[in-house]
């Protein structure tokens, strides 16, 4: 199949796929985008959410009709790096014996990562760069495609290990689950509170899933949006000539060249999803905020005046 055709391939399974996850899952269209745009960029995401708006039943709703394995792993102040990545037993004939851990899948839903300490934290986020594990001196592949969706509970910050700002840094997009609307709540109650059960079929194989990433890494960009895209993320520096009066006041720092590496990624997936050959600005701005909004940290000043990164991010374009 020619790139073209495949392109227009990805265009009618994504639709189809997106009719599959609305049979369960009620709005949440942007969330639901931006799952599925890093799912396909080969990218993970972090999803910032109170509790009890159906982020794990979302997750497990996508990897069914990806047709991918899915686990769920909660997070807690005593888990250790073993309990995720898998250890190794004696067996009964006294040889060791690895049991693979539930990292071990296609999509983990990491829920709440803050709650557990830094070293159980750093194994998942090693696994998440090298989609490889070392443990006891043996290097086992996970496998493909791996996508980490990792849920954070912006309330509370008691007895929470907030995650560093370069682990951050290794999620492609930040995506923030506000609560349904009035109509859509009501829509929510009607379908959870009676005895109809939904079955929620597969579109894809994991082999499909990694061959469209394939087809999106080989998209051409033409250099003005590059150039574009490494421009706006520039702009975020307090210290860059780039930088306006408003993000000197506002932001200590702005975000790094993965910022850029994903802009792009991200475009070229949003170009391809939305049936077009090759991204413009229009797909780069369409992405900036998810990817820019965990990437840069503002001052005391942008708190105390109610200014939220959304609104620093519209200043970039």
């Amino acid at each position: 199949m020619s790139d073209v055709a495949a392109i227009q391939n990805l265009v009618e399974k994504q639709k189809a796929l997106k009719a599959e996850i609305a049979k369960i899952i009620v709005g949440q269209e942007e969330v639901v985008n931006q799952i599925v745009l890093s799912i396909f960029s080969g990218g993970h995401a972090l999803l910032i959410g109170v509790p009890g708006l159906a982020k794990t039943l979302m997750v497990n709703t996508i990897s069914q009709a990806l047709g991918l394995d899915f686990k769920r792993i909660q997070f807690t102040p005593d888990l250790m790096p073993s309990d995720i990545l898998g250890s190794e037993i004696l067996d009964e004939n006294r040889n060791f014996k690895f049991i693979k851990g539930p990292i071990f899948s296609n999509i983990i839903l990491a829920d709440e990562i803050n709650r557990t300490p830094p070293k159980t934290q750093a194994a998942l986020l090693e696994a998440m760069q090298e989609k490889a594990v070392t443990i006891a001196g043996h290097h086992y592949k996970l496998d493909l495609p791996f996508f980490v969706l990792a849920t954070q509970n912006p309330i509370e910050q008691e007895g929470t290990y907030p995650l560093p700002e370069a682990q951050l840094d290794r999620f492609m997009f930040a995506i923030k689950l506000e609560y349904p609307s009035f109509a859509e709540e009501v829509q929510v109650v009607k379908s959870t509170t009676t005895d109809n059960s939904v079955k929620v079929n597969p579109l894809f194989t994991a082999q499909e899933i990694i061959d469209f990433q394939h087809l999106i890494r080989r998209i051409p960009v033409a250099d003005n949006v590059i150039e574009y895209a490494v421009t706006l993320v520039s702009k975020t520096r307090p210290d860059n000539l780039l930088a306006t009066d408003f993000i000197k006041n506002y932001l200590d720092w702005g975000a790094g060249p993965r910022a850029s590496q994903n802009l792009i990624l991200a475009a070229k997936t949003h170009a391809a999803l939305n049936g077009k050959y090759s991204p413009d600005i229009e797909d780069v701005q369409a992405v900036a905020t998810g990817i820019l909004r965990h990437r840069i940290i503002k001052n005391y000043k942008a708190d105390a005046e109610g200014i939220s990164e959304e609104m620093i991010i519209k200043k970039l374009f």
